[in-house]
């Protein structure tokens, strides 16, 4: 049996998914695999809390569901910086699943990652952002310091797109990428067409928790085009930033639009490509496509994400996942942990 020892930064709703994933799953992963995973720290925004022989992951969530924070733990202490826990702590893994943010540099995701990264901690991550701003850099921090960077639910939540790109799809070269990553806007364009109007679509997808507060980071198409950055870095193997995909959301759509497609028996979807060309560069683009009804990532339903691989060895590579909830999204931690410790 040996022990992980996990540092565990945000407890948002993937966070504490992952804290109660663990109190499940704990005793299975040891059966089979050999691994007993200790959560020795976590971190939110209101302060961390650290016991080195363990906490109780059960006890986390259900602070968090009940509106606490990690401070509030015995073992808490109020206001201490996410950045400060790591430093101090003994910790074999780094999971990093603070908010996406964009706009701000990926902090302070990226300062988490490259923290854990230089202390000798593999990290394992769905939070986007620093993958995005840093794809290279933290990859080469990883290689100098012998440890793993693991993202795979970085891109469309729970689906292993990552992993079937880069580990199930090697030796061939990806010519194409069609992918449609993100649920919220999967979401409001089936509600479109079924008539409703934007502020409807809008607030039903808030009810459900699908929608942000804010919108513009999904409806604007800057969510997708940043799992596509990811996406081309990862499996096309050529560097992308955000600033090169050609980006279109889907705020300029009409709910007739989306209706009149369906009559003709087309569907809506904000769909990211990745093109290689004859040089070697790869043309980014996301933008609302009305795509033929038997297309695969047409037939995707309101929950529902797909990424399509044509490659020049393996023929056309599609797979899709359905994900009511964003446990599956936490799950990609797990993964990512059995995968660098070589479970099988």
């Amino acid at each position: 049996m040996k022990t992980v020892r996990l540092l565990l930064i945000g407890l948002g709703n993937l966070g504490w998914r992952f804290c109660d994933l663990m109190a499940q799953k704990g005793p299975e992963v040891e059966a089979r695999y050999g691994l007993r995973l200790l959560l020795v720290g976590v971190a939110d925004s209101r302060g961390t809390a650290y016991a080195p022989d363990g906490l109780d992951p059960a006890r986390v969530a259900a602070v968090k569901r009940a509106g606490g924070s990690a401070a509030d733990l015995p073992e808490g202490c109020p206001g201490e910086p996410a950045l400060a826990l790591i430093a101090r702590a003994e910790a074999d893994v780094l999971c990093e699943a603070s908010p996406v943010n964009l706009r701000q540099g990926a902090e302070p995701g990226l300062s988490h990652v490259r923290a854990a990264l230089e202390r000798g901690m593999h990290v394992v991550t769905p939070n986007k952002g620093p993958l995005v701003l840093a794809y290279r850099e933290l990859h080469d921090l990883a290689a100098r310091h012998n440890v793993q960077l693991r993202f795979d639910g970085t891109v469309a939540g729970g689906l292993p797109a990552v992993y079937i790109g880069q580990r199930d799809l090697r030796g061939a070269t990806v010519h194409r990428i069609e992918a449609v990553p993100n649920l919220c806007t999967g979401y409001v364009l089936e509600l479109l067409a079924e008539g409703l109007s934007w502020e409807e679509a809008q607030a039903r997808a808030r009810a459900e928790g699908v929608l942000e507060a804010d919108p513009s980071f999904d409806l604007e198409g800057y969510d997708a085009a940043a799992k596509l950055v990811i996406l081309v870095n990862a499996v096309m193997n050529v560097p992308a930033r955000l600033e090169e995909v050609a980006r279109t959301g889907i705020t300029g759509l009409s709910g007739a639009d989306v209706v009149a497609a369906r009559r003709e028996g087309h569907v809506y979807k904000l769909l990211a490509t990745a093109d290689r060309t004859a040089d070697g560069s790869v043309r980014m683009r996301v933008e609302p496509v009305p795509l033929p009804g038997d297309h695969f990532l047409a037939r995707l339903g309101r929950k529902q994400m797909g990424v399509v691989y044509h490659t020049d060895i393996y023929g056309t590579i599609m797979a899709a996942i359905d994900e009511p909830t964003p446990l599956p999204s936490a799950a990609t931690m797990l993964r990512d942990i059995l995968d660098i410790y070589g479970a099988l």
